[in-house]
């Protein structure tokens, strides 16, 4: 089914495998606009408010940069920020649409709290908020489902955490350097290399009719997350994430009892750049839960550099879940439901 080009057309009208073939192009940056706000002040904390793929961007961020920045920062996903926000916070209000009302809440807040402020929007009411340069913002091209713009929404907040002094300019290039490798690596996965040829969608044969699992590690906890939000919106099925070692205090346990039968299919994400005891954890986990659970799918990101396995790992999520909803019959762009509970919160 997944070669045939008359099924991926008439299951995938509005082109949602074209536009995973493109990601790697949205480190071009190109049609961005960056205005920098900085008054100097010396920053003790960041917050970034943010939900679903907004939210992730920053998760990645903080995995790839965890040892190149000197400042706590939390990722927030909710209306209200924490106690300890004052003038010595950067908060970063993050929303593709520029109208989630969890992050407009949030960035109301901060600007009470006299926070320094940046904002990364396409439009909507964080746009209207930053005026021309009154806030520190980049504007977003619009022309994504905001899960497909997790590589635009990486490249802004590093450019925001490069105006605010946190990191040095050099990571700005950093995703740029990848872009040929990583084109070279999606052209594997487009809809006309078939079947036996493409790792994409060979995975999606494994996972299609189960419950997906994915777990991370230290660095790739973010990605089985982004592998989780594809599954929901583009494939349109439950999955659950979880990450190690903290899996191994809890989780671990309740595969181990009935049914023996279990309707999963299990995919470890795994980084050769992750600590030792981390890869040891994958293995013996998977060893020892044999007979108790399905055996995991071992997805061994490639790229010699932590930002090469992020962006190829969040890529191959949208093109594996994408084939997914093919093989369910479903439209993998639309979120209906999303849309409709939006409106009747207002």
């Amino acid at each position: 089914m997944l070669d045939d080009a008359n099924v991926i057309k008439q299951r995938d009208p509005e082109g949602a495998l074209a536009v995973a073939g493109a990601e790697y192009s949205q480190e071009e940056f190109d049609a961005m606009v960056w205005n920098g706000d900085n008054d100097g002040r010396e920053i003790k904390n960041v917050v970034v408010g943010g939900m679903g793929g907004s939210a992730l961007a920053a998760l990645l961020l903080k995995a790839w940069l965890k040892s190149d920045i000197n400042v706590p920062i939390e990722v927030l996903r909710s209306y209200d920020l924490p106690g300890y926000v004052n003038e010595s916070t950067l908060f970063i209000a993050s929303s593709y649409s520029g109208n989630t009302e969890e992050t407009v809440s949030a960035l109301e807040q901060a600007e009470v709290k006299g926070a320094q402020l940046g904002i990364i929007a396409a439009s909507g009411k964080l746009i209207d908020e930053a005026g021309s340069d009154r806030i520190a913002h980049v504007q977003l091209p619009e022309k994504l489902q905001p899960r497909m713009a997790v590589i635009d929404n990486l490249r802004a907040l590093v450019s925001l955490f490069i105006n605010f002094g946190i990191i040095g300019k050099d990571k700005f290039n950093e995703i740029a350097d990848a872009e040929s490798w990583v084109k070279s690596e999606s052209m594997k996965w487009i809809s006309t290399v078939p079947t036996d040829q493409n790792y994409a969608k060979q995975l999606a044969h494994i996972a299609v009719g189960k419950t997906a699992v994915f777990y991370g590690g230290t660095l790739t906890a973010p990605i089985a997350y982004k592998w989780k939000i594809s599954w929901n919106e583009n494939a349109k099925n439950v999955a659950f994430w979880n990450e190690y070692s903290e899996f191994n205090h809890n989780e671990f346990i309740g595969w181990s009892s009935h049914p023996v039968e279990k309707p999963f299919a299990i995919f470890d994400l795994i980084s050769n750049l992750e600590h030792p005891q981390i890869l040891k954890r994958f293995e013996i986990s998977d060893r020892l839960l044999s007979g108790l659970r399905p055996k995991a799918t071992v997805i061994n990101l490639a790229g010699e550099t932590a930002i090469k396995q992020l962006l190829w790992g969040s890529i191959l999520a949208d093109f594996v879940s994408i084939y997914v909803a093919i093989l369910n019959g479903v439209d993998p762009t639309p979120v209906n439901l999303i849309e409709k509970l939006k409106k009747e919160l207002v």
